[in-house]
């Protein structure tokens, strides 16, 4: 169990990391940590890459604030949503890095398995439609894949990303831009060759447990 410092650190720390890889330009994403009964959220106004202590605010699971004078990301009921059907899911962080948000406005998903790594940590990544940002309607097209998928792009706006751990998130956003970068490079050079059913389920298979 962390207390509240450590997980502060830890969302600055990967914030920064998101700035210095230019995933989350300027004022963009959010990043958050379940905590206690409900969650650290980067506050509103706030940007990802320049984060301080004062910008994170403990919510509750009904959205609002326990701290005066601090008011959440206007994307927190994304984040609570996710929280409250994935038990699983400790930490979240939205983007709007370059390449997926590329894919999230041409709306096209990315669920074609094209790279072993990909179908292996992601499964593929879907699109889900769009909505106007910080509505019920968008954690509501948002939410529906997380009982698949950890990761998703959104349409017209960016992508999300959960797991476990906020180093395990992380490393499944980079992997998913440069992921991106490749998809977008393949089109240029006239198109990926996908793996086929039998070869995608040879990449599943491990990740089975392995039994004795």
């Amino acid at each position: 169990m962390f207390y509240r410092d450590e997980l502060v650190l830890k969302i600055i720390e990967y914030g920064k990391r998101c700035g210095e890889k230019n995933l989350s330009p300027g004022y963009s994403g959010n990043i958050s940590a379940r905590y206690e009964e409900g969650m650290l959220i980067t506050a509103s106004g706030s940007a990802n890459g320049y984060l301080k202590a004062e910008d994170i605010v403990y919510t509750g699971f009904d959205g609002n604030s326990k701290e005066n004078g601090k008011k959440p990301s206007s994307e927190k009921f994304l984040h609570i949503e996710i929280y409250k059907n994935r038990p699983d899911i400790n930490y979240i962080i939205h983007v709007h890095s370059p390449f997926l948000s590329s894919f999230a406005s041409a709306g096209q998903d990315l669920m074609s398995p094209i790279m072993a790594e990909n179908v292996f940590y992601f499964g593929g990544i879907p699109l889900a439609e769009y909505a106007l940002p910080s509505t019920m309607e968008l954690v509501n097209n948002t939410i529906k894949y997380f009982d698949k998928y950890d990761a998703v792009l959104m349409a017209n706006h960016g992508f999300v990303v959960a797991s476990k751990t906020i180093d395990d998130a992380y490393m499944k956003l980079e992997l998913a831009e440069s992921y991106a970068q490749v998809v977008l490079n393949t089109m240029i050079l006239g198109g990926a060759k996908i793996l086929s059913k039998a070869q995608e389920a040879e990449i599943l298979k491990l990740k089975a447990p392995k039994t004795i």
